[in-house]
């Protein structure tokens, strides 16, 4: 992936990238490499964040209830849960031809709709574009290349990732 945030106020925008993994049973796995190291893992119970080889900060449901249901709306773009998608947002579908497509979301929840104006989703065979416009009038542009669904099984090294 690639990320680009355009913040208000800001001159220049601020350049992310790295990998991503998601694994239906497992979660999502986010590997920023650049300008520094970040991981985060999502799943089901928690959000566990390790930054610059510091210990992992944990947040639960428990710990952080707000933060938890941001963790459970970003696991839902990345895995296309259409029912959590459609419990928060208003959808708007655009066929783009060619098979490309476009999907508008517009949140109609608490506290979404105090921080997002919308989160545009972009593909064709794959996701390839997330794009979040928050209330502060930020931008984040979220690019997904290299995308593939195979093979259908993770490696132990790659199940070792959401190990913590």
């Amino acid at each position: 992936f690639s990320q680009l945030r355009t913040i208000k106020g800001m001159a220049q925008p601020l350049k992310s990238s790295g990998q991503l993994l998601i694994a239906q049973d497992k979660g999502l796995w986010w590997q920023q490499a650049k300008p520094f190291p970040l991981t985060l893992v999502l799943d089901e119970k928690r959000m566990v964040q390790v930054m610059n080889g510091q210990p992992p900060e944990i947040v639960t449901a428990d710990s952080n209830p707000q933060m938890f249901q941001f963790n459970h709306l970003l696991r839902a773009l990345f895995q296309a849960d259409r029912s959590v998608l459609e419990q928060n947002f208003a959808l708007d579908f655009h066929d783009l031809g060619q098979d490309h497509w476009r999907l508008v979301l517009t949140p109609t929840t608490s506290p979404l709709d105090k921080l997002f104006n919308n989160i545009t989703l972009q593909g064709a065979a794959y996701l390839d574009s997330i794009q979040l416009n928050d209330r502060q009038g930020d931008r984040t542009d979220i690019t997904l290349s290299n995308q593939r669904l195979t093979p259908t099984h993770l490696t132990d090294e790659e199940q070792q990732r959401f190990v913590f």
